[in-house]
């Protein structure tokens, strides 16, 4: 079952966090995947024109992006902010909320400068824990209000029986301080259906999304997800679901249609594993799309134990995706853009007028070329400028000289020598 297209916002309107006579900004000269080179400009939080380029004025700021690949910013489905960056640490992960707020708004940054505007973080809650890791992700969140958006995932431990008392009680008290997602691992719960059931009816209580860790490895119990998952209003995600790639055909065929024919989408991991994953890989995403299923490409781990050297880029799960799962480069991208917006309840981005001003550019004439070479890149949140990083190619002096190669100057050090 294809999913809709998104929401067309009204082309006429500037949207919602536009100023009458507010300053402009205006992006010149940038080219879109369709080939052609446009002028957008932006007031507010959103698109106001977007035409030929060389053709549209603004009162504001002008930035030239002449030789750059204006695309719909990525959104990340799949962090792990209370882990991050804590493969170096001797032992578990260290839990103060200090340490965790700051690790987590360096994880944030560090995805916002490769592209990724929005953010959805499993964040473990209970074993010894209590809320600390949440309060921790929650106020990193607070401090990053207007250069990124971070919805915090609670995570709890087992829910069912007498042993899951004390974390089925924190858990709400979870999306009473500010988590808007409800996550968990049903596999690890003596009971996984119970478990499942448990998570859905809060959620449908508090009318939240649901997000949960698994392998997709058995085929029965992920049905019978689906199932109880059906008709639950904002949403539900599963992932890594890395073992759907090691079942039968029949069977992976049967749970793709089960899945398409639900509307549960599935977030997959291309660049590595996340903790509690038992399998790493991808699921067999060609297939999973064919049946109609959304599926989406996150980061998973930053490096932490799961994955010490990940990257969380989203542009290169997407490069992931086309090299090693045979996507084009356009279904690739949109695994991390438009399908990772949708699949986390996010409006839809297109570059037209009145939609949300959530940009990438990206220094590179087409989408093949920017998944391959992505150094460049300008990052637009909320009609502004938020991050920048940039990338100069230099090569050293030799006897043979090639025209249109940048080089590095002569300095007293000889070849090789330069800034």
């Amino acid at each position: 079952m294809p999913h809709s297209e998104p929401h067309r916002p009204d082309s006429n309107a500037a949207g919602p966090g536009a100023t009458p006579g507010a300053a402009a900004l205006l992006l010149s000269g940038a080219r879109l995947t369709d080939g052609r080179t446009v002028d957008v400009r932006i007031r507010g939080h959103h698109i106001e024109a977007v035409a030929a380029a060389g053709t549209l004025t603004a009162h504001g700021t002008r930035l030239d992006l002449r030789g750059h690949l204006l695309l719909p910013a990525p959104a990340e489905p799949h962090a792990h902010s209370d882990t991050a960056l804590t493969a170096d640490s001797p032992g578990p992960p260290p839990h103060p909320v200090e340490d965790i707020r700051r690790r987590t708004t360096e994880a944030a940054l560090i995805q916002l400068s490769q592209g990724a505007t929005a953010l959805r973080s499993h964040v473990h809650i209970g074993d010894g824990q209590g809320l600390a890791p949440l309060e921790a992700v929650l106020q990193a969140r607070r401090s990053l209000r207007g250069l990124t958006e971070i919805v915090a995932v609670a995570v709890p431990g087992l829910l069912t029986g007498t042993a899951g008392a004390d974390n089925l009680a924190m858990l709400r008290d979870a999306m009473d301080m500010g988590a808007g997602v409800i996550g968990g691992r049903p596999g690890l719960d003596p009971d996984p259906d119970g478990y499942t059931e448990t998570v859905l009816d809060i959620a449908a209580a508090l009318d939240r999304p649901v997000d949960l860790h698994t392998d997709g490895d058995d085929p029965v119990r992920l049905a019978r997800l689906a199932a109880m998952a059906q008709g639950l209003r904002p949403g539900v995600t599963v992932g890594p679901c890395a073992a759907l790639s090691r079942l039968p055909a029949d069977a992976a065929t049967r749970t793709a249609d089960r899945l398409a024919s639900t509307g549960v989408a599935v977030v997959c991991l291309p660049q590595g594993s996340c903790s509690g994953a038992a399998h790493r890989g991808t699921p067999p995403v060609s297939l999973l799309r064919s049946a109609g299923v959304r599926v989406a490409a996150g980061s998973g781990a930053l490096r932490d134990a799961a994955n010490p050297v990940g990257r969380g880029d989203p542009l290169e799960a997407a490069y992931l995706l086309a090299s090693q799962n045979g996507l084009s480069a356009e279904h690739a991208y949109d695994a991390v853009s438009t399908t990772a917006r949708s699949a986390m309840g996010l409006p839809g981005v297109r570059i037209e007028a009145g939609f949300p001003a959530e940009l990438l550019a990206v220094r590179g004439e087409g989408l093949s070329g920017v998944l391959s070479l992505a150094y460049s890149r300008i990052v637009v949140h909320r009609g502004r400028v938020v991050a920048r990083t940039s990338a100069v190619r230099e090569y050293c002096d030799s006897e043979t000289t090639t025209p249109g190669l940048p080089r590095q100057g002569r300095t007293d050090s000889g070849p090789g020598g330069g800034p």
